[in-house]
């Protein structure tokens, strides 16, 4: 007993100690200052006024400091130093701040944000006046940003924040290496547009915040790079504004509702995607207006369960009903995986290493790989938490080996989080071989003046 009431002791006393001293000093220096504008400072001396506003402020920091010391050892800071057993809601408490939200007028139709008819015409008149910042980097290939996101709050499970540092680790060196900009959110811009519908709002600000940007690249927080040499094929949608991974039968002829993913899609900055945008909206907001979508969309969709409206299955629903008016501009692709869905890719991704090699995008060597289902930030999903957290792993690890191999490492496996040196270090390293282009691809080179 006396051995822990001696150790606490001996723990608290250089704190009180190192404390008091900074005090002594602090207070040893104000003193000085205030005695010698009291005895005046020779030749040196500033104008009475001066003295006397200089020692009414060193008495107003002298006093603040023997308050704060005083309160501070007074009311000691408590609690834990286990981050386990913190209650992490302590420090929410903007949560609930006492100030109510801004309420709509429900009689009135919903809407993003006010009309803007115009956009192709302010966002070309922009790009002449700032050509330093042109919508394409070089030749075909356009500025690209990509958004992705998480909620404000922590995960509702503690290894769900780990696996989202993953995720936005791979999506930082993918777009490293293809000169794509990075747009993380942790916002909710629009308290009724929240779920599935909280990135309308965000897209929409983007866009117009950033008329230098040819496409915005929405990525879900759930979804990896598992390709890092695939580069986009930009060519071929020089005439198309919106690109989603998807079947033209399943969508037009079906009217099936996972016809095409919206986890992963690209957007052109123009007018036709604000007034897309302008049109997906109206379904989104939370409450009956969006239970009450879910009841059409489920109703006039293929193999749609019942839940509230979605905005994957809201598009599907707009191309079907409208397709002359969207469909043109619409390009559903699927030569390659813009979205992979991770139940049929990460079980052969030793096939793959062994057969194939990264660039190619496809079945054979997926760009993305995207975990629908697994739901990692929250308390439950759809699927095993173990099975999906082995496989989110096993997809982390296979795009970062693409990574790591650059500078000659490797994970020991897709299971292992530990590394190994595959190739030796060498006194001449501009002569390495980079095996997949990826330090220096042709399209980040920049021509120097003549």
């Amino acid at each position: 007993m006396l051995d822990r009431v001696n150790g606490r002791r001996q723990a608290w006393c250089p704190r009180g100690l190192f404390r008091r001293g900074i005090l002594d000093v602090l207070c040893l220096v104000l003193t000085v200052v205030v005695s010698r504008a009291d005895l005046g400072a020779g030749s040196f001396a500033a104008p009475r006024k001066d003295l006397d506003d200089n020692r009414e402020t060193f008495s107003h920091i002298r006093r603040r400091i023997l308050e704060e010391v005083s309160t501070a050892e007074q009311n000691p800071i408590g609690g834990t130093n286990n981050y386990g057993e913190f209650d992490v809601n302590k420090i929410f408490k903007d949560e609930d701040d006492g100030i109510p939200e801004f309420k709509r007028d429900p009689s009135q139709p919903y809407t993003l944000g006010p009309k803007i008819s115009d956009w192709d015409q302010q966002r070309g008149e922009w790009l002449k006046n700032n050509p330093d910042f042109p919508n394409f980097i070089t030749g075909n290939k356009p500025r690209v940003l990509l958004v992705t996101g998480s909620s404000p709050k922590p995960c509702e499970n503690p290894i769900g924040d780990h696996y989202l540092l993953k995720s936005i680790k791979n999506k930082i060196d993918y777009c490293r290496l293809h000169a794509i900009e990075i747009f993380y959110n942790l916002a909710l811009l629009d308290a009724e547009m929240s779920g599935f519908w909280a990135k309308l709002p965000l897209i929409r600000k983007l866009l117009l915040s950033h008329p230098e940007v040819e496409f915005l690249w929405w990525m879900d927080s759930d979804a990896m790079f598992t390709d890092m040499a695939f580069e986009l094929p930009w060519e071929r949608y020089k005439d198309q504004n919106l690109v989603m991974h998807g079947w033209n039968e399943m969508v037009y002829d079906e009217r099936n509702w996972i016809g095409l993913n919206t986890g992963s899609f690209l957007l052109r900055n123009c007018q036709w995607s604000l007034d897309l945008l302008d049109t997906l909206a109206p379904m989104g907001p939370k409450g009956k207006t969006r239970d009450e979508a879910g009841k059409i969309l489920t109703r006039e969709l293929k193999g749609r369960p019942v839940f509230e409206a979605d905005d994957q299955s809201a598009m599907v629903y707009i191309l079907t009903t409208q397709r002359e008016k969207w469909g043109s501009k619409v390009y559903l692709e699927n030569a390659y995986y813009l979205h992979g869905y991770w139940g049929i890719l990460v079980d052969r991704y030793e096939e793959m290493i062994e057969n194939y090699h990264p660039g190619l995008g496809d079945h054979r060597w997926p760009l993305v790989t995207h975990f629908v289902g697994c739901k990692p930030c929250g308390k439950f999903g759809d699927y095993p938490v173990e099975r999906c957290l082995k496989q989110m792993d096993r997809a982390f690890n296979f795009g970062d080996n693409q990574i790591l191999q650059m500078y000659g490492f490797t994970h020991r496996s897709l299971t292992s989080r530990k590394v190994m040196r595959f190739r030796n270090e060498t006194s001449k390293p501009l002569e390495v071989r980079d095996e997949l282009g990826l330090l220096h691809p042709v399209f980040k080179a920049v021509k120097a003046a003549v």
